[in-house]
Parts: structure tokens; C-alpha cells; sequence
């Protein structure tokens, strides 16, 4: 049965909902101080260290740090074909999604004479790490290449633990899943090494300017110390899914949605927010049932036990108060007129409208990216898009006279300012 926690009263702030809901305690600081000398080792020492961070860390030293384009090559070849034919979709549906953000130069005149255009430019080189711990993830590969590539990065390079089942190297499938993308420069480096490699470079490796992708929690404290030297995507912590769900759920499809997040991680967060007592009452019967038959029971039973809970609500209404406090990276709509409700939430990473859109359809084949705030950073951040992979340059062009028109502006700010010297650069040419 899921831990309850009754907030029927008045829904409490934001704050207090973060605080009062379950979430895996995760210390990104002390992570931080793990994590500080093996990223000055691979900025001293380059491939050195990361060789050996592997075989500390991983348990495997890889036989080359850069994966060999023929085993690339044989990776996609020796692919499953109905994985082949889910990646190639996966990766259709998700070109066009991403495709759609790309925005075209603006260029607005603010004056007669004097004009700004706003472009947005590809960054030249990027680093895209993608998980192989406890699972192998060729989607992340798919949702992390693809809007590097549609917004035009010229250098991409992949960043994926080495395996000792696979002699030193990452995942076969998702070697699989690069060479399907194109993508001919990818690393059997993992973990917070993997990270300064990218960000420092090595002899092999060249610096990135920007890295993207989930890991665990020493990739998002090796993320937190070395912004800065490069830039990164939002900090990913374990998983989560909230459900607001009212009478009319299907009890059997809330329940397997929350066991399929449970089955990415013991620290995974699963919220069940629903005004009916009855579903509540339902979806624990349901869990009963379907824990046990579910591959990973041990796993779904300790992140159902530790971040599972149910928040009883007035209506439909505080339910979704709750779910805007509590932030979650994926929110699924389970209510009459779901996608009117779907249409108020304001602070979710993803949301997931009715009955026939659960989180599955999101991870791998929506077109949507998975790569999705945590820890209640969706108030405040975005799931990974092509602008993660652009900046915004301002071009600005202004005729003599419309520099005469807005010179005594210029002058009074400036003093104001007591920055003289850039009245008289617009006074010298104007004489």
C-alpha cells in the first residue's frame, strides 16, 4: 500500500508541498567533493586518468578510449531488427519534433535608421552523455543527438560508460544507436571523468563547449563544479512521475504507470494525487497484483516503498495546485476533460494528456525528449530542445541619423552613469 498523505484541507505553498512529498534525498554537494579530484586528474593528466578512473569505477580498463568506426559499424549491424525499426522511428518522430523549434533570424526596427536582429547560432562542438549502468539507454542517445543535429552543431561526440561484459566498451546497442544517428566520435568514458573529459579535452578528445544528457549523481555534481569552464544542460537527479487522477482513471493503467517509473531506479518518485478515496483504495489492490508480476519487483518494491505516496485532495483543482508545487518531471492527466486540465498546468517537465499518453510513449517514441527537469527544477527549467545547442546573437545596425536622433538619450544616461567616455564615442561621430 502506498504511504497517504492527506492535504483535503487548504492546499499548503509551494514550498511546504516539495517538502511534504516524497523525493530520494540526494546530496549533490557532497557529491561535489567525490568528485573534485577526479576532475582536476583528467585536467592534469588527460586519457591517463580517465583509463584509470575506468578501472576504478567501472571495474574494466577500455582497450581505447575512442570507439573504433568498425565496431561501430558492426554494432548496427549486428542490431535486432525490431529495435533497428523502433530507432529509425524514434528518430523520424523526434527529427520532427525538434525540427519545429528552430527559429528564424528577427530582425525589428526600434527606430527609423537604427535596427536589431536576433540569430540564433549553433554552438560549434558538443558532448552528449548517455547512461549504462543499471540499464542501457539507446533513446537517450536518440533524444540527445537529435536536437544537437537539427540545430546545426558541426562536432558531436558520445559519452557512454565502458562495460566489462562488452570488453571495455559501451553498450553494443547503443554503439548501435550512434551509428544509426551518424555520429562517428564516441568514448568509452563514463561518470564524472567522462565529463571533465569532455569539458577539459584530452589528447583524444577535443573540449566540448556544451554537455547534455542524464547520469547519476556524480555526473550531475561533476555538471554543478565545472559549469562555467563549460556549459550544460539543467542537473538530472532520479526520476519521478506524478499522476493526477480523479474517479474516472482506469486504476489498472495508474498503476502500471507508476510501477513502469519505479522501474528505472530504486530512487525513483512516484505521486499518486487524486481526490477519490476509492481509486486510491483501487490502485493499491492493483499494485498488489501487478508488483509481483512485473521483471524488476525488487526494484519497483523499494522505490514504491521509499518515494511512493498518495496525496488526497479536495477536487481536481487543489490536485493540480499540488502537482505545480511539486514540479514533477512527468505529470500524467487522468481526469475528465484531461487536456482542458492539461492546458492549466504550469510547472511540469512533460505532461501527458488522458488515457492513451502514459510516460513510455514520451521515452521512446512521442517525438518529445526525455531528457526532463528534476527535483522540482521543472519551476524553473526545460527538458532538453535545440536551444540547448544555440545562443542567441544581436546584430545591431544603425544609420547616422538615427544615431543623431538618440544621441542626447545616450548622453543624459551616460552621465547619469558618469561613463563619459561613451558619450564622446557617439559625440566624435557626429561632429
Amino acid at each position: 500500500m502506498l504511504r497517504r498523505l492527506d492535504l483535503r484541507g487548504a492546499v499548503p505553498a509551494a514550498a511546504e508541498i516539495r517538502r511534504l512529498l516524497p523525493r530520494a534525498d540526494v546530496d549533490v554537494d557532497v557529491a561535489v567533493d567525490a568528485v573534485r579530484p577526479v576532475c582536476a586528474d583528467v585536467r592534469d593528466r588527460g586519457d591517463a586518468a580517465v583509463l584509470a578512473a575506468a578501472e576504478r569505477f567501472d571495474g574494466v580498463r577500455p582497450p581505447s578510449l575512442r570507439v573504433p568506426a568498425q565496431v561501430l559499424a558492426a554494432a548496427a549491424d549486428a542490431l535486432d531488427p525490431a529495435v533497428r525499426d523502433a530507432l529509425t522511428e524514434a528518430i523520424r518522430r523526434t527529427r520532427l519534433v525538434h525540427r519545429a523549434q528552430l527559429r528564424e533570424p528577427v530582425a525589428i526596427e526600434v527606430a527609423p535608421g537604427t535596427t536589431v536582429t536576433q540569430r540564433w547560432v549553433p554552438v560549434e562542438r558538443v558532448g552528449l552523455y548517455v547512461p549504462g549502468g543499471r540499464v542501457a539507454y539507446p533513446s537517450s542517445v536518440v533524444m540527445n543527438v537529435v536536437p544537437a543535429q537539427e540545430a546545426g552543431v558541426g562536432s558531436l561526440a558520445v559519452f557512454s560508460p565502458p562495460q566489462k561484459d562488452n570488453g571495455g566498451l559501451p553498450h553494443p546497442v547503443i554503439l548501435a544507436a550512434c551509428a544509426l544517428l551518424g555520429v562517428e566520435e564516441v568514448y568509452a568514458a563514463g561518470g564524472a571523468q567522462a565529463v571533465a573529459m569532455a569539458a577539459y579535452g584530452t589528447t583524444s578528445c577535443p573540449p566540448v563547449d556544451v554537455i547534455t544528457g542524464p547520469g547519476n549523481v556524480y555526473v550531475t555534481a561533476a555538471k554543478r563544479l565545472l559549469r562555467g569552464v563549460v556549459g550544460v544542460d539543467a542537473e538530472a537527479g532520479p526520476t519521478e512521475v506524478a499522476i493526477l487522477a480523479d474517479a474516472t482513471a482506469d486504476q489498472a493503467f495508474v498503476a502500471a504507470d507508476l510501477i513502469a517509473q519505479a522501474e528505472h531506479d530504486p530512487m525513483a518518485a512516484c505521486l499518486l494525487i487524486t481526490p477519490s478515496v476509492e481509486l486510491a483504495d483501487a490502485v493499491d489492490v492493483e499494485l498488489g497484483k501487478q508488483v509481483p508480476a512485473t521483471r524488476h519487483r525488487e526494484r519497483v518494491a523499494e522505490s514504491l516503498a521509499g518515494q511512493g505516496a498518495v496525496a488526497l485532495v479536495a477536487d481536481v483543482d487543489a490536485g493540480l495546485a499540488v502537482a505545480d508545487g511539486w514540479a514533477a518531471e512527468h505529470l500524467e492527466i487522468h481526469t475528465a476533460d484531461a487536456a482542458a486540465v492539461a492546458a492549466r498546468v504550469r510547472h511540469a517537465g512533460a505532461v501527458f494528456v488522458g488515457d492513451y499518453a502514459p510516460v513510455p510513449l514520451g521515452d521512446y517514441l512521442a517525438g518529445s525528449n526525455h531528457v526532463l527537469p528534476t527535483g522540482g527544477t521543472a519551476r524553473h527549467s526545460s527538458g532538453l530542445a535545440v536551444t540547448a545547442f544555440q545562443r542567441q546573437v544581436q546584430v545591431v545596425e544603425c544609420t547616422r541619423e538615427g544615431l543623431a536622433a538618440v544621441a542626447p538619450r545616450i548622453a543624459a544616461l551616460g552621465g547619469a552613469e558618469d561613463l563619459t567616455a561613451h558619450v564622446d564615442a557617439v559625440e566624435v561621430r557626429l561632429r
